[in-house]
């Protein structure tokens, strides 16, 4: 089955650009978003403003439907201005792929709105959802929902079962998630966000008890029979999104980071020392970062360009290039610690001060490597296929 490709290389362009127009007013508010464990509104204003919200919702509901090699691009533009905006960003992104699974109507409400937002976290032990007319009875409590604090909607995902209170399963046997949605203010919302970096993902908890939703807004996520978008951007996952665009937000997080250390480098003479930029040292670990950073980048961008063919022929993605997808973007997140850690240290004393550019930015990036998506059991799941081992496919 061919699938047509969405959008075209000048909107692709058009986008990034806008995404790259926001770094030094990010850069300039990283600080207050840190203070504030959330994104300001005028940091809000702007990044509504350019559409970097809607990237990912598709586009007969107002958004760009962006294809995941120029969005990661876009995400790794706003990650070098914040980290935190930038998270928030693909993860609202991933959310509002959900909109291809929705009847419209639904759909039309839930993200219609050009400030509309979708958040969701993962669930805490007693989510669950049973079925009752017309909808859902729901209740749980769900954690690390990041961009709940600007999300006019959230997210639970909750094991399902039916009237007698039998949990239901597939044909394979295993029991089947859906995902309810529901407006933020229906929820109790828990300020639990205390943590060493991505301070301004506001990434609260929250819970809701016995709250009905109907069926309209209940959807299996990435399940084939529920999708109502044929556009090419839908037969990628939201595991494959979150992903990449998490690998971005990696890169970008470095990036900034070494242009903050070249601009440091050029007018910094440390004490008892010459210009930091006539050490040998200095001088290679610029190179050697610049290197990393754009290996990783190219690779991460050449496997989604290379799967977006593909599956434009195909009408959907095979193994493998899940595999490759994990792989690259898991791998430029730790090649971006590297180079954030290296010029962490290098960057001497002036690097701990918080009204330097060098402190958040060094928190940020080793928070992103502690989340799921750093994880190094990935790299294993990678091993064990190319050994012709069973490997687990949760997170691919």
């Amino acid at each position: 089955m061919d699938v047509q490709a969405s959008g075209n290389l000048d909107s692709d362009e058009a986008h990034i650009e806008r995404a790259r127009g926001l770094t030094r007013l990010l850069a300039e508010a990283g600080p207050r978003i840190d203070a504030a464990r959330e994104l300001p509104p005028d940091v809000l204003d702007a990044m509504h403003g350019a559409g970097m919200f809607r990237l990912l919702v598709p586009r007969r509901f107002g958004g760009a439907e962006l294809l995941p090699a120029p969005y990661v691009q876009c995400v790794e533009a706003i990650a070098s201005g914040d980290g935190s905006t930038a998270w928030c960003m693909n993860q609202g992104s991933g959310c509002s792929m959900s909109a291809a699974y929705l009847p419209e109507d639904a759909a039309r409400e839930v993200f219609g709105g050009a400030r509309d937002v979708l958040a969701w976290g993962q669930a805490r032990g007693r989510a669950r959802a049973d079925k009752v007319p017309g909808g859902w009875r729901v209740t749980g409590t769900w954690l690390f929902a990041s961009g709940s604090r600007h999300a006019t909607w959230l997210g639970a995902h909750c094991p399902v079962f039916d009237a007698s209170g039998t949990q239901i399963c597939g044909p394979d046997g295993a029991p089947i998630e859906r995902t309810m949605l529901f407006r933020r203010e229906k929820a109790m919302i828990d300020d639990v966000w205390q943590v060493v970096g991505l301070r301004g993902t506001g990434s609260d908890t929250y819970s809701v008890e016995d709250l009905f939703v109907p069926d309209d807004y209940s959807l299996c996520r990435d399940a084939d029979a529920e999708r109502r978008e044929d556009g090419l951007l839908y037969r990628f996952t939201t595991t494959n999104i979150y992903a990449a665009g998490f690998g971005a937000v990696g890169l970008g997080v470095a990036r900034g980071m070494l242009d903050a250390f070249i601009a440091l480098a050029s007018k910094k003479s440390p004490y008892g020392s010459g210009a930091m930029r006539d050490s040998a040292v200095v001088q290679a670990i610029v190179g050697l970062s610049d290197a990393k950073l754009r290996a990783a980048r190219a690779w991460l961008i050449e496997v989604l360009e290379r799967t977006q063919e593909n599956v434009a022929a195909r009408g959907h993605l095979v193994l493998q290039e899940r595999l490759d997808i994990r792989q690259a973007a898991t791998f430029a997140i730790h090649l971006a610690r590297e180079v954030v850690n290296a010029l962490w240290h290098e960057a001497g004393a002036t690097a701990i001060f918080d009204n330097q550019p060098f402190e958040r930015r060094f928190r940020d990036m080793n928070t992103v490597s502690q989340q799921v998506q750093g994880r190094s059991a990935h790299f294993e799941t990678i091993g064990q296929h190319m050994l012709g081992l069973e490997a687990p496919l949760r997170w691919v």
